[in-house]
């Protein structure tokens, strides 16, 4: 039966009027109204604004209800009636916008957590660390990467450890780890309506915002900068409808989108200056999984280290004087989204998160870190580049304190593997390796190395 015949048969017994009566007044045949009031013929839109005068109600609901009976009944199969309306209504809302937004869905482009640009970026070395790692500490059990950064070398345990624990001080970094892998309820489908909804956003009637004040013309081109802000606006309108992991993939799928548009050498401690082309677009979902055995902290890693036990430990703290939270101030701004005044011309927030590692103190940072971590093996990432000729690329710890610190934990074999590391600046790193350190850990030889450190525990 036809709703709008149902609801003109209530309205009339609602109004106390006879059929009889509705036939005289309106001037269609008896009947007719019967076949109507019975569901077995729809009204003509003639006959619902004459039944709507004499029922005294508003036609354009009738309509409504007439043309949305019509479509229903134009749908061959039942079974698949909702999503067809729904696709329907989102052609009618994107318009011209549409066959991108279904292009999106049908190839479904999800970005991997390896291609961000990040300063120290393991992801070409994973394989022969844990190549390393397995060889030599025989364990599956719980890994820490308690300085994560990209994340690259979790995620390459994750399915070879029966429990991954990834911390980092960064809020941005907190956040992308949350969103790829962070255990949580969530919805791909309402997900990828959100970010529909963002890709068809028509960018030019858009007001002017924090992000674009700020940045458009100068770490984004200007139009990009306004969608930025107007994105991550409406992601925190949105915060009290969205689950913490729904919420943590939209701001990582927003920093992963941009990070190829950035007008930088991949970090943002300067802008390239230049006038920057307008380029298309597209907002895309991470590949994010909802993992039971991740633990994600955002801690100092030193404070960590005092709570935590774990099996391996993966070490690959920063080395020289370049801060990381100065380095993605950006990304942390866009995170935290509190709106801080700026300085200078890199636009950075007043200093915070600042690491000690990146200081003169770094080997006293690094000694206490290892002093206090309970791990049966330590697995150490450390460069050469301490022969660096720039200063700010100059490790504040040296290879011989690495090794003299480890060697108080046990006995340390030494790995090395040729490395082109990621270089923005002008620095030639000659004959560059990484070298992996791999300490079996003697718990009465640390005890004994340590006692003084230990006591202030």
């Amino acid at each position: 039966m036809y709703e709008v015949c149902q609801i003109l048969k209530e309205i009339r017994e609602h109004r106390g009027i006879s059929l009889q009566s509705v036939h005289a007044s309106s001037g269609i045949h008896l009947a007719q109204l019967s076949r109507i009031e019975n569901g077995k013929r729809l009204p003509t839109l003639e006959q619902i604004q004459i039944l709507a005068k004499i029922y005294e109600c508003d036609e354009r609901h009738l309509i409504i209800q007439r043309e949305s009976d019509r479509i229903i009944e134009s749908i061959p199969y039942p079974d698949i009636t909702k999503e067809t309306l729904k696709v329907a209504e989102e052609k009618f809302a994107y318009g011209s916008h549409y066959l991108t937004v279904f292009s999106d869905r049908l190839i479904e482009q999800k970005i991997g957590l390896e291609s961000r640009r990040y300063i120290g970026n393991k992801a070409s070395l994973t394989d022969w660390i844990m190549e390393i790692i397995q060889s030599h500490t025989s364990c599956s059990g719980t890994l820490c990467d308690i300085f994560a950064g990209s994340g690259s070398v979790a995620k390459k345990a994750i399915p070879l450890f029966d429990n991954v624990i990834i911390n980092d001080f960064l809020f941005s970094n907190n956040i992308i780890y949350q969103g790829f892998f962070g255990e949580g309820e969530w919805s791909i489908e309402k997900i990828s309506d959100i970010i529909a909804a963002y890709n068809a956003v028509e960018v030019e009637f858009l007001p002017e915002n924090y992000f674009s004040i700020n940045f458009g013309g100068k770490f984004f081109e200007y139009k990009l900068a306004k969608l930025i802000g107007h994105i991550r606006e409406d992601i925190e309108d949105m915060r009290p409808t969205l689950t913490n992991k729904e919420y943590a993939i939209l701001l990582a799928s927003l920093i992963y989108s941009i990070d190829k548009h950035a007008n930088t050498v991949g970090h943002f401690d300067a802008y390239i200056k230049k006038e920057i082309p307008e380029r298309a677009f597209r907002l895309k979902m991470i590949d994010a999984q909802s993992l039971s055995n991740v633990k994600i902290f955002r801690e100092d890693s030193n404070s960590l280290a005092r709570n935590i036990s774990c099996d391996v430990a993966y070490i690959d703290p920063p080395y020289n004087s370049r801060q990381y939270c100065r380095f993605y101030h950006l990304y942390e701004n866009l995170v935290k989204w509190e709106k801080p005044a700026l300085y200078g011309v890199a636009l950075k927030p007043a200093p915070e998160n600042m690491s000690g590692y990146c200081t003169s103190k770094a080997p006293l940072y690094f000694e206490d870190l290892i002093a206090n971590l309970t791990a049966k093996y330590l697995v150490v990432s450390y460069n050469n580049t301490y022969q660096s000729k720039s200063k700010s690329s100059a490790n504040k710890i040296k290879l011989e304190q690495i090794l003299d610190i480890l060697n108080k934990c046990g006995d340390t074999q030494v790995f090395e593997h040729s490395y082109n590391a990621f270089n923005t600046g002008k620095t030639e790193f000659a004959d560059h390796k990484e070298l992996l350190f791999v300490t079996k850990v003697d718990n009465e030889r640390k005890s004994k190395a340590f006692a003084s450190i230990l006591c202030r525990r």
